[in-house]
């Protein structure tokens, strides 16, 4: 009888762990039409370090995003779409004033949450926030958020 409710007690904690397991972000894929520019955007503008790339064919980069995730950009997308900004990326930056300050420096646009150009958001919660569009027209929110 032991034997029996031990064994029981052994399945359902196994179980509990097969069932508890929750999925985490691996990558998020970006298609561009030049992988060059991309990287050279995520990883000079935005501050992304690069990563081992698996595929070696010269169509594909890796960005460390943070907590083991990456920035997978793929060459191939024959032209610049249009895309939602409520369909974006967000990266946290110490100061969203001296971001904007090397934004301007290199010419780069960006916006407030309502597309004012040159402004910033001030959310509700007190965290600064601006948009900008990658080469390939991807949103791009930046924040000072802390966590």
């Amino acid at each position: 009888m032991k034997k029996h409710f031990l064994l029981l007690i052994l399945l359902l904690a196994s179980l509990q762990t097969i069932y508890a397991q929750k999925a985490r972000i691996n990558h998020i894929a970006i298609y561009v039409v030049s992988m060059e520019k991309s990287a050279r955007f995520y990883t000079e503008i935005i501050g992304l370090d690069t990563i081992p790339e698996p595929f070696r064919d010269g169509k594909h980069a890796w960005l460390s995003i943070g907590g083991g995730a990456s920035l997978h950009i793929i060459q191939g997308a024959p032209f610049r779409k249009e895309y939602y900004k409520n369909q974006h990326t967000c990266f946290s930056v110490e100061s969203v004033s001296a971001f904007t300050e090397k934004l301007k420096k290199k010419g780069i646009d960006f916006e407030d949450v309502s597309g004012n150009r040159g402004a910033i958001t001030t959310r509700v919660d007190g965290v600064l926030q601006i948009w900008l569009r990658d080469p390939d027209g991807y949103w791009v929110e930046i924040n000072d958020a802390k966590q």
